[in-house]
């Protein structure tokens, strides 16, 4: 079994639809503590983060707000990400998808530290493949993918400190990519499983492709699990909906595909707008979906009303 270790992230800086602040305490209210527990782990709540003080921090591109809160909390979730997995595996209860370049750092500098690749596999609508430079929107949670492939145009925030080869990324369930970011990606070797690929080949051969090779490299994996991955008909909310998502079953058969392989080491749960759900619902999913990432079989789920 797994010594889970929750750590709340409620940034709410990276995009501009207020809510996500709201992210880590629906995700304990949904259940997630005891869901974990039901299925034999541990759980150690280490509450939520505090960052530091912001410091006073300037780009070239005038369309970026937040940008010192927003590299408060990367240096913040770096550092939670390095000292919690030595202990466990850490679950990052966001907070928008921002997030991501603090955990993204923390769990490379470690992997880095282990001599062990670190592999990633962003389930999400978009290829958050911005940086800085690019973004029109100003909205820092569209760049951390770039970040940790080691791409220019970040400073002020510090280098990344062990790139992610592109080979050692897969985006998964994407279908919403800026001309800006879809030149940026025509450059690497980043595998791209859209939905046009998984309509076309279904979830389970693309997604096994994928985990052979962190397998094979004997890799750490870190998943990032966005709220609109899923279609907004079963979870409205997020304020990014992009419609053509993941349906209830195709999410939950990644879920366990990914708990059967055995190979997942950190995971982030982003983007959780409980201002825009529907009693809960949403959180009840993303939590449902954790569960089958951690071992919950089909049968074992109860009928139950919303």
């Amino acid at each position: 079994m797994t010594h889970c270790i929750l750590i709340g992230a409620p940034i709410d800086e990276g995009q501009r639809v207020p809510g996500c602040i709201m992210g880590p305490p629906a995700f304990r209210v949904a259940g997630l503590g005891r869901v974990l527990t039901s299925l034999g782990h541990t759980v150690e709540d280490r509450g939520d983060l505090t960052p530091a003080a912001p410091a006073d921090l300037q780009h070239d591109n005038s369309a970026i707000h937040h940008l010192p809160e927003v590299a408060a909390w990367t240096q913040a979730l770096s550092d939670a990400a390095q000292d919690a997995l030595p202990k466990g595996m850490p679950i990052f209860l966001g907070g928008d998808h921002s997030l991501a370049l603090g955990t993204l750092s923390g769990v490379a500098a470690h992997a880095a530290a282990q001599d062990r690749p670190l592999f990633v596999i962003w389930l999400d609508a978009h290829s958050d493949f911005h940086t800085p430079q690019t973004t029109v929107s100003g909205n820092l949670h569209g760049t951390p993918l770039a970040y940790a492939a080691g791409r220019e145009g970040f400073d002020p925030l510090p280098a990344f400190p062990a790139p992610v080869p592109g080979e050692n990324i897969c985006l998964f369930g994407i279908r919403s990519v800026d001309p800006a970011e879809h030149a940026l990606l025509q450059g690497t070797e980043i595998i791209v499983n859209d939905m046009r690929v998984l309509d076309e080949r279904g979830i389970v051969a693309p997604l096994q492709e994928f985990l052979a090779r962190v397998r094979e490299a004997n890799g750490m994996l870190h998943v990032s699990l966005d709220v609109d991955f899923l279609d907004p008909a079963i979870a409205p909310a997020v304020g990014t909906t992009v419609p053509g998502g993941a349906t209830f079953r195709e999410a939950h058969l990644v879920c366990e595909i990914l708990h059967e392989s055995g190979l997942v080491t950190s995971l982030d749960l982003v983007e959780l707008n409980p201002f825009l759900d529907d009693r809960g619902r949403t959180a009840k999913l993303m939590v449902d979906l954790v569960g089958s990432m951690m071992g919950q079989k089909v049968f074992d789920r109860r009928t139950r009303s919303f």
